[in-house]
């Protein structure tokens, strides 16, 4: 016989979530780092602890179960986890950490990780009438140029509200409340290139302990000084919440490595085409022998993943940062952070959409705030926090033919904003000229520029 041992959860008495106490710390632009405590009797640290056990016993987790009643958690990690001393021991063990108020920037940076996993906050859903901007000068002229980015955002949202149902009129059978949503969703894709980058958003981060520790050695070194200072309060408040995990300890040369890496090395700043296959490193006499598996792909079905082990890819590209922040979400094609500048130009799609009399309003925005933002004379990571979102940023990844095929054909739908559904049909008619020969196809959307009110029901909402 088999001993499963499982957890289940069930409604949970506000009472009870009341009594909980979640590990904070605040940062200086208002935002805080949360790791939240769940309540869990057997917390992420002894979990970790009684797997690690049950690798060295046969004795079963009964008996681990025992040391552990009897020792508490604090104690039976200090006994056991030190003299452990495997790093994959902090993969056992997973805590969530919200972190509120901080940068689109600092978002991509702590989400620059192929191991994330994780939520953030979507410019379709949130009210920038009153979020705050990230402000790394601290004067006044930053403030004026990102308020002025607000104002023609609040006043574009709107204006194209009406503008967008007279380009997409509501059918017989399209339910209104779906429509409205749909139509207020196309508005905020139309006008989010007008947010600057210092805007503040949300994000959830769970990981494993290990990947956590990972992450920040790098973190705590990064080219802006936000993102440091969530780093470092990330790691005190996972100290303080899981004491036998983490240490302050730090090893000079590993430190003064990672500090190379993310202050030369770390931001992709060199002059990408639109759109080229600039790497080809398939072998196609692996992809010969598996010409019935990519000829016979059903849509909607994954390669299996070996066919990878036939070689990479690398695309270079351009691409507005609002749109480089959904391309970031693959984790299995391997990317380059970009540095966002007004150097490339703002992506010509924001300003198409927009009624005659915005985009008029627009391109003298643009003009007046790239000359304001070059008076700012601030480093190039830092005049970031001011540079509109609409603004095209090169690019770079590498990945396999199935991490590539997938993102492509996930990214080329009609539910994917205009900018990244182009430029992932384009990579996808490249890859499939040039692996026609061995059967590659490519499912795409067959109309992937209609305008769908199914998006409106992408939203998560409260049931009443």
């Amino acid at each position: 016989m088999y001993n499963i041992h499982y957890y289940y959860i069930n409604k949970i008495p506000m009472s009870t979530l009341d009594t909980l106490t979640h590990t904070r710390k605040n940062l200086t632009g208002g935002g805080q780092v949360v790791v939240l405590n769940t309540g869990a009797i057997i917390n992420p640290e002894s979990e970790a602890m009684l797997q690690a056990l049950h690798s060295r016993s046969t004795e079963g987790i009964d008996g681990h179960l025992k040391i552990l009643a009897e020792k508490g958690s604090e104690k039976f990690m200090s006994s056991y986890y030190v003299g452990y001393g495997h790093k994959s021991i902090g993969d056992c063990g997973s805590a969530t950490i919200f972190i509120e108020g901080v940068s689109m920037l600092a978002a991509k940076a702590i989400q620059d990780w192929k191991l994330y996993s994780g939520q953030e906050s979507s410019t379709r859903y949130i009210d920038f009438a009153n979020q705050t901007f990230l402000n790394p000068a601290r004067n006044e002229a930053g403030t004026k140029i990102q308020e002025a980015w607000r104002t023609f955002y609040l006043k574009a949202v709107e204006e194209m509200k009406v503008v967008l149902k007279g380009r997409y009129p509501r059918a017989e059978e399209e339910k209104e409340a779906v429509y409205e949503k749909a139509i207020t969703a196309r508005a905020f894709d139309t006008t989010r290139g007008f947010l600057p980058a210092g805007a503040a958003t949300n994000l959830a981060w769970h990981g494993n302990l290990r990947q956590f520790a990972d992450k920040l050695q790098q973190l705590r070194h990064h080219p802006l000084a936000e993102v440091i200072e969530i780093a470092n309060a990330t790691e005190k408040a996972l100290l303080e919440a899981f004491p036998n995990s983490f240490s302050d300890k730090r090893y000079e040369a590993t430190e003064e490595y990672n500090q190379r890496i993310m202050s030369n090395y770390y931001f992709h700043d060199k002059n990408s085409p639109d759109c080229a296959l600039v790497h080809n490193g398939i072998n196609r006499e692996i992809l010969n022998n598996m010409k019935a598996l990519l000829s016979s792909r059903p849509a909607k079905t994954e390669m299996p993943k070996w066919i990878g082990t036939a070689g990479d890819m690398a695309f270079a590209y351009t691409l507005d940062f609002g749109s480089f922040r959904d391309i970031q979400r693959h984790r299995a094609i391997t990317q380059r952070m970009p540095l966002l500048t007004t150097e490339i130009g703002f992506n010509n799609w924001y300003l198409d959409e927009l009624s005659p009399s915005l985009q008029s309003e627009a391109k003298t925005l643009i003009e007046e705030q790239t000359k304001a933002i070059a008076a700012l004379e601030l480093s190039p990571e830092d005049t970031q926090y001011y540079v509109g979102m609409g603004f095209n940023t090169s690019n770079y990844f590498t990945g396999d033919l199935p991490a590539i095929v997938y993102m492509v054909e996930l990214r080329a739908t009609r539910f994917v904003h205009p900018t990244l559904r182009h430029r992932a049909a384009e990579m996808a008619n490249i890859i499939e000229s040039e692996f026609k020969n061995e059967g590659l196809m490519i499912h795409l959307d067959k109309d992937m520029d209609r305008f769908d009110v199914k998006r409106g029901e992408h939203d998560i909402v409260k049931n009443k």
